[in-house]
């Protein structure tokens, strides 16, 4: 299955390389490069790739302020932060953007396309050396908790609420004012960011963690 993938990045070098890269694998399709957050939010008015390389500088609008922005209009885009922040301060700040995956630019080749094809099918990527850097900065007693709340988007946690206090689809799409397709999508992440196949499961550890009440 082809993935139609799209860059956002203010530097040529960079995007070059990127492009050239892509070009290797040819399941992946490049379908879009931008400049600029204004460039980018214009090219996706005309098309919505799989997967966004996004830089969190960019020259006129960051990308922790375009991710949730993105999402918003297109829930179907996973975004993939690609940058030199190497802190995990930022890749917390991503995740609670709602951002599906943090890489740095500096990555091996072979990690950016599993990156890629990992939060293509649903799932999260987080570069190893920052994800060791995240557990060693978080207390023991709080890692569980810190590492979950912080994938949730604030319409995700809101959502999870009104799943657990009993609500169908169609109900939370009424309430939000969403449409139905788009809870459903935000159901499928919750489960997988969650790790739980069921809304019995999700309820229960949802609980667990006081993600609800």
């Amino acid at each position: 299955m082809s993935i139609q993938v799209a860059i956002a990045d203010d530097h040529p070098l960079i995007m070059q390389g990127m492009q050239m890269l892509l070009s290797r694998h040819p399941h992946i399709i490049l379908v879009g490069a931008f400049g600029s957050g204004t460039e980018l939010l214009h090219g996706l008015e005309r098309m919505a790739p799989d997967v966004l390389l996004l830089d969190i500088q960019l020259p006129d609008k960051s990308g922790d302020e375009l991710a949730p922005a993105i999402l918003k209009m297109h829930p179907g885009i996973r975004i993939l932060m690609l940058t030199n922040f190497n802190s995990p301060l930022y890749v917390h700040n991503a995740l609670r953007n709602g951002v599906h995956g943090y890489l740095l630019k500096t990555t091996e080749e072979d990690t950016l396309i599993s990156a890629i094809e990992t939060v293509h099918n649903g799932g999260m990527f987080i570069e190893a050396s920052l994800r060791e850097k995240m557990e060693q900065e978080i207390p023991r007693k709080n890692k569980r908790i810190f590492t979950t709340k912080s994938i949730l988007t604030s319409r995700e946690t809101e959502i999870l609420q009104l799943i657990v206090n009993g609500h169908t689809d169609p109900e939370i799409a009424q309430q939000l004012f969403l449409s139905l397709h788009t809870v459903k999508r935000y159901r499928i992440n919750i489960l997988l960011k969650l790790d739980v196949k069921n809304t019995a499961a999700l309820v229960k550890k949802a609980l667990q963690l006081g993600l609800a009440v």
